[in-house]
């Protein structure tokens, strides 16, 4: 799919409807790009505008102000017309509303409200405009968006199953034999999950003919169907780049294995969402990570699932430990995950306890007594106790 429509190729339909609904409001009317790009504006005589409009409309482009992204969301969001506040003195008051096409956003059109605040035909006017601008923007996209949508599906169905994957390969163009790699990509505060889904669509569509991509949920999958593993990580994290700024928002990508095989997307993308719930819940995670940087948190991330599936796999002597603490304010089990991490070093497990050595001492052997987890025993029930005891900390 090609970016959002640029001016020159922008159809006269849209002037007339920009003009449409500025006779109706009162005021200059313009219809914008996601990338806040002017695609067309009203020129009736006599309308109300101000120098940030004109200002819009000699450049093609809405002029950057630190309030612009979290207007354009607030308008993004809204099902019907946003009223926005004035930003500065010489700005008239300012009506908006998005234009999609079903749940996907296209763009927006802001008008200037007349010399009386906008009533119902006003609003009525808006609303009915972002309905044509939809249809104008989708049969300019043609046969691109077509062909996007075509495979956007086709990826989706690979990722969950639902299609053949000889119908996949053909629809996605895979090359025989393919070299893909899966990337996902998904905001921790999830904040911006629409935002991201149509800004990564598009970010994409400019860097990479051929890659795909398909959200599900919260999380935008892009396949890579012909590179190494380096050029995938490069790309990936030149779109984490842009995305951030974009969104004003951190984005955190997950990069699987390289597979040659159309059968391996739904393997790769359970590595691939096994990443993205360890790096989102993270704050000072990296931008783009792979299995091998977070392969022990996964583990550990799937040893504490099996644990909320089976919870009679928990060790009740563990469980007595910690409900010991929590009532008596005890501190065994820190006591043994210290002398577990510090692969049995009295010494060193003690100075980061800040105790003495023969206290640690004490509390070890009453653990045993106590709870009958016995640590100088077999290495695997060694094991065992700190899995269980690190989720707890």
């Amino acid at each position: 799919m090609t970016a959002s429509p640029n001016v020159g190729g922008t159809c006269e339909e849209l002037y007339a409807l920009a003009d449409a609904v500025a006779a109706v409001i009162g005021g200059s009317v313009s219809i914008e790009d996601l990338d806040n790009r002017v695609l067309a504006y009203s020129s009736i005589p006599e309308q109300r505008i101000d120098e940030l409009r004109r200002r819009g409309i000699l450049d093609r482009r809405v002029p950057d102000q630190p309030e612009h992204f979290e207007q354009y969301r607030q308008v993004l969001a809204a099902t019907g017309v946003v009223r926005l506040p004035i930003l500065a003195e010489d700005e008239l008051p300012r009506a908006a509303v998005a234009i999609r096409a079903g749940e996907r956003p296209l763009g927006t059109i802001w008008a200037i409200e007349g010399a009386t605040p906008m009533d119902a035909a006003g609003e009525a006017a808006l609303l009915d405009g972002a309905r044509l601008a939809a249809t104008h923007l989708l049969r300019q996209w043609g046969a691109a968006e077509l062909d996007r949508r075509i495979r956007e599906n086709a990826l989706r169905g690979l990722l969950t199953g639902e299609v053949t994957i000889g119908e996949a390969r053909a629809r996605l163009g895979l090359p025989d034999p393919p070299r893909l790699t899966l990337l996902g990509l998904a905001s921790p505060n999830g904040e911006s999950d629409a935002w991201l889904s149509t800004a990564a669509t598009r970010h994409w569509a400019a860097v990479s003919a051929e890659a795909a991509t398909a959200t599900i949920n919260r999380t935008v999958y892009i396949l890579l169907p012909n590179n190494p593993p380096a050029t995938a990580r490069r790309l990936a994290e030149q779109a984490v780049a842009a995305l951030d700024r974009t969104l004003d928002a951190p984005v955190r990508c997950a990069q699987s294995r390289t597979a040659t095989a159309a059968t391996e997307v739904p393997t790769l993308r359970a590595e691939v969402d096994d990443i993205l719930r360890v790096i989102t819940a993270d704050p000072d995670s990296r931008p783009v990570t792979a299995l091998g940087d977070v392969h022990a948190r996964v583990l550990l991330m799937h040893f504490s699932d099996e644990l909320a599936r089976h919870p009679a796999l928990r060790h009740p002597g563990i469980e007595a430990m910690l409900k010991h603490d929590r009532t008596r304010r005890t501190h065994y089990a820190a006591s043994v995950v210290a002398w577990l991490d510090a692969a049995g070093n009295i010494g060193e497990a003690a100075r980061s306890l800040t105790v003495h050595p023969n206290t640690l001492k004490y509390r070890l052997r009453r653990v045993c007594d106590l709870f009958g987890v016995d640590l100088l025993g077999h290495p695997d029930d060694r094991l065992s106790c700190w899995l269980q005891l690190r989720l707890q900390h």
